[in-house]
Formats: C-alpha cells, sequence, structure tokens
C-alpha cells in the first residue's frame, strides 16, 4: 500500500522538465515576418552605430505625438547613427528567432542597447496560463547577450532593466520585473557588458509609476521617452568612446 501512495510521486520525479519557452527560437505572425524582413533589409545597409532591440516599448520611439517617442528620438538618438530594431509585443524568444534570421547581418554597431522580457511575465490571453518564471526570462535574456557577444564581438552591450510597470509597487508584474533585474544585473562583466537600471527615472518618490509618464503604466509617453533619452546621455557617451 505505501508503495501505491508513493507511485504518483515518483512518476512525477520521472517525468522531464517543462520547457523553458523564453529560450524556444520562435516566430510569429505574417505582419511580424515582414517587420522582420524590413529589419534584415535595413541591416544589410549598415551604416549604424546604436542599435536598439527590444519590444514595444523599444518600438515606441516611432511613435509620433504626445503618445511616443519619435520627436525624442529625432532630436536625441537619431545623430547617433541610431536604429531601433524594436517590435511591439515580443518576448526573448522572438529576439532569438529574428537575431538567428539574418537581423544582425550587415551590422557592425559600436553599442547595442538591449531591453526585453516584460511580455515573459505575466499571463497568456486565457487570463490562466503563466508566461515564463523570472528565472526562465533571465535565461531567454542571458541567451541573447550571448548572441550578440557571439556575432557582434567588438560592440559594447548596454543591456538595460526591464522598465517598472503597474502603478504600484506591490503589483504582481512589477515585481515579476523587479526580480528578472536582479537575476539581469550578474550578467554585466565590466568589459563587454554594461547593466543599466533606469528605474528611478520614471517613477516617483514613493515607488508608483505616474500616469503623466506611462498612461498605461507600460509604455512611455513622450515625457517617458525625455527621460529615457537624457538619462542614457551619459552611458551612451561613455561607450561610444
Amino acid at each position: 500500500m505505501r508503495l501505491l501512495r508513493l507511485l504518483p510521486l515518483l512518476a512525477a520525479l520521472l517525468l522531464p522538465a517543462a520547457a523553458n519557452t523564453a529560450i524556444q527560437l520562435a516566430p510569429r505572425d505574417a505582419a511580424w515576418l515582414k517587420r522582420h524582413e524590413g529589419f534584415v533589409a535595413e541591416a544589410a545597409r549598415g551604416g549604424v552605430d546604436v542599435l536598439f532591440l527590444g519590444d514595444s516599448i523599444t518600438d515606441g520611439w516611432r511613435r509620433p505625438g504626445p503618445n511616443g517617442g519619435k520627436a525624442v528620438w529625432d532630436r536625441e538618438i537619431a545623430p547617433l547613427r541610431a536604429a531601433n530594431f524594436g517590435i511591439g509585443g515580443d518576448r526573448t524568444q522572438h529576439v532569438l528567432w529574428r537575431i538567428e534570421h539574418g537581423t544582425l547581418e550587415g551590422l557592425r554597431p559600436r553599442v547595442v542597447v538591449l531591453m526585453i522580457g516584460t511580455n515573459n511575465t505575466g499571463l497568456e490571453r486565457d487570463g490562466t496560463t503563466p508566461r515564463n518564471t523570472p528565472a526562465e526570462t533571465v535565461a531567454g535574456v542571458s541567451a541573447i547577450v550571448g548572441q550578440l557577444r557571439q556575432r557582434l564581438p567588438e560592440a559594447r552591450v548596454l543591456l538595460l532593466a526591464v522598465f517598472p510597470r503597474g502603478e504600484r509597487p506591490d503589483h504582481p508584474q512589477r515585481l515579476q520585473v523587479n526580480e528578472i533585474n536582479r537575476g539581469l544585473a550578474p550578467l554585466a562583466d565590466g568589459r563587454h557588458v554594461t547593466f543599466l537600471d533606469l528605474s528611478p527615472a520614471f517613477l516617483a518618490a514613493d515607488g508608483t509609476l505616474p500616469a503623466a509618464v506611462m498612461p498605461d503604466f507600460l509604455h512611455p509617453r513622450e515625457d517617458g521617452y525625455t527621460r529615457w533619452a537624457t538619462a542614457l546621455k551619459a552611458p551612451l557617451a561613455g561607450l561610444l568612446r
């Protein structure tokens, strides 16, 4: 009888661990593939000193008007010979797929600004299935950093902490993001990879995220992009030297 009671536990121990989707290369839909192909063509033309790589927060540098960062990009970032390869909705596995399929071919940037991982947090559209744990997300970001170091050995990687999300410090995804960032910090090696946490540039003194900076408590508006550009100015200048 005792053996029968142990059988479920023994079976569970023998099952393989669930695969970490954050490191499994994955494409998305046809519209996404078209955007990727556009980046591949842009990369082939070269002429980029600073490459921004990420998700919708990076993609938002293209958005015009008060809810986007285009004016700030044109004024502060574009003069650095910068390119924006952010795609809204991307997770670590999508960026890994893009890297494997040509998004860096032809590029020789001096600095790569990477921020990715916020879309690996939380739940899938069904509202019940978790996406990735913080540790899985860290593994995904680490894999991207590894690919950047392998494919662009002369580039400096400026790894940004995932931006805060959720209005209050105890928001579930804010807590996940905080844990991810603690796992990302050790990826800095003092030479090729620099870790930079810009959270203080966006948060109020009490730790809340102002709607004036990120109206949906995730995506910056123009004021948020201004804060981002200001906080990047000195670190980028140092790396470009």
